[in-house]
């Protein structure tokens, strides 16, 4: 039975609905990663890139400082923290959920101090102090599989990704070598008696007895020490000593691995096995396949994907979710106008937002006259539209954008001074959503302090103070709320 699709993950502060796939953006802090080395070494430039990644629809920002590329060189501690820490400090400040890719107990410690919600850790918290640091905190945690798998042989034609951590390879000398493929080789020959044929992919059982057990030993060991069973996610480890046939059979068995009942990672982004079954060498040209088996892995029960090509594969998984699992989740807009026929715009602005596609409106509170904020000189007309979507925040926030333009709303954002508003369209909160970049954070940031949304709410929930400081929004008092209601305007009728 494949996991239930409506489970969460819990990380730190922050719990993630797993109603949909959610997306976690690669920042590779390094000189020499095996995609994108050296693009985002500087701090400035590595935050920069972050925040493109969450406008274009990632969930979590995994910040890795030490490079797992073929052959790569162990950095040190102090090195790897020069890298990571500056970058996560500023994205946690932001307000951004973020992952740090790390074996290092130490760093991991100081990056949660500092606000990071997980804990990647590609050793599959193998180490005690890695453990002991998860049980101490609230953090979620990956538990990734990064070591060889049974009958696992040397082959010349499919390289690894990486060395299975932990291990080490010594040089073999040629004529060893090929002794030991001669033999191998023997060893897999079906006897002219025998009805055996041969395979194009490993024997499955094996592979997955060893992959899965240790997750799952992995996992015990984790909640034995108190880790709360909803803070973790596992993550079969792609390349991390595995050939490409390997990973292969481990990504076909991805329902089996969904089925152990945790969140399953799938992070096989640009990475060779996308290579040997696309017949692409250079991995910056490798997001088609990557997103292609993605959404195998998405099909077959995998609901976070880490990637490095977050605008295609987020389009990509929203509008797979979309045609396969209609779920439509509750939302709140803030619509107001101060300019012209007031009233006009509040319902014309309705019926557009009723238009969207997998969108309807399903109620509109009273409209209310409020006193102007934020710069604005004059009073505003406000109300509250709720709605039901199966839309993904971000696509959900485009198609307002668009229902603005049509009102003839325009936006200057590199002015402060606020221009002339036909309307202005805020989603200011979305069931089971939370979301912080440039061009939507969820909750809206100034929702609580605002009278002109919460006393329309009060038209359309019970107690909406109470529902809302329950999800963990801070209300400030009625007496300090900005843009207070001077005036019920009445019910808004439907636009002519």
């Amino acid at each position: 039975m494949l996991q239930d699709r409506f489970g969460v993950w819990r990380c730190g502060d922050y719990e993630l609905s797993l109603a949909r796939p959610r997306v976690m953006g690669i920042l590779n802090v390094t000189p020499d990663s095996f995609s994108d080395g050296g693009s985002h070494v500087g701090k400035d430039q590595a935050v920069e890139h972050a925040l493109r990644m969450l406008d274009e629809g990632a969930d979590i920002i995994d910040v890795g400082g030490e490079s797992r590329r073929p052959g790569f060189a162990a950095v040190s501690a102090e090195e790897e923290a020069q890298r990571v820490v500056p970058v996560v400090a500023d994205l946690v400040a932001q307000g951004v959920i973020v992952s740090v890719d790390t074996r290092n107990a130490e760093l991991a410690r100081v990056c949660l101090r500092l606000g990071a919600s997980i804990i990647n850790d590609v050793t599959g918290f193998s180490s005690p102090e890695m453990v002991e640091l998860a049980a101490s905190s609230g953090c979620g945690c990956v538990i990734m599989h990064a070591g060889k798998v049974p009958g696992h042989a040397a082959r010349r034609s499919v390289q690894l990704d990486g060395p299975a951590l932990g291990t080490h390879t010594d040089k073999v000398p040629a004529s060893d070598r090929l002794q030991e493929l001669m033999d191998n080789a023997a060893k897999n020959m079906p006897s002219p008696s025998s009805s055996r044929r041969p395979t194009t992919t490993p024997e499955a059982a094996p592979i997955l007895r060893q992959v899965m057990g240790f997750l799952g030993d992995q996992a015990r060991t984790l909640m034995r020490a108190g880790v709360d069973r909803e803070r973790l996610c596992v993550d079969p480890g792609a390349g991390f000593g595995k050939f490409a046939d390997e990973d292969v059979v481990i990504q076909r068995a991805t329902a089996k691995l969904a089925s152990m009942g945790y969140p399953l990672m799938c992070a096989v982004s640009r990475k060779r096995v996308v290579g040997a079954t696309t017949a692409v060498s250079q991995p910056q040209d490798r997001d088609a396949g990557s997103i292609g088996m993605a959404l195998a892995a998405l099909q077959a029960g995998a609901r976070v994907f880490r990637v490095h090509d977050v605008a295609g594969t987020a389009q990509a998984l929203n509008t797979y979710w979309a045609m396969v699992n209609p779920v439509a989740r509750k939302a709140y807009i803030s619509l107001g106008s101060y300019v012209g026929e007031r009233m006009s715009y509040l319902s014309r602005a309705r019926a557009l937002i009723d238009a969207i596609p997998l969108t309807c409106v399903t109620g509109t509170s009273h409209v209310y006259e409020t006193e102007p904020a934020y710069g604005i000189r004059d009073a505003v007309a406000n109300c509250v539209v709720e709605i039901k979507t199966e839309l993904a925040p971000l696509v959900l926030l485009d198609a307002l954008m668009d229902v603005e333009t049509q009102l003839g709303r325009t936006r200057d954002w590199r002015s402060s001074i606020p221009g002339p508003r036909t309307i202005d369209c805020d989603l200011v909160w979305m069931e089971d959503e939370i979301h912080t970049g440039r061009k939507l954070k969820l909750p809206h940031p100034g929702f609580g302090e605002r009278d002109y949304v919460l006393r329309p709410l009060a038209d359309l929930m019970r107690d909406p103070e109470r529902f809302f400081t329950h999800a963990g929004i801070e209300l400030v008092p009625a007496e300090e709320r900005v843009g207070k209601v001077v005036k019920d305007l009445g019910e808004l009728h439907d636009a002519e």
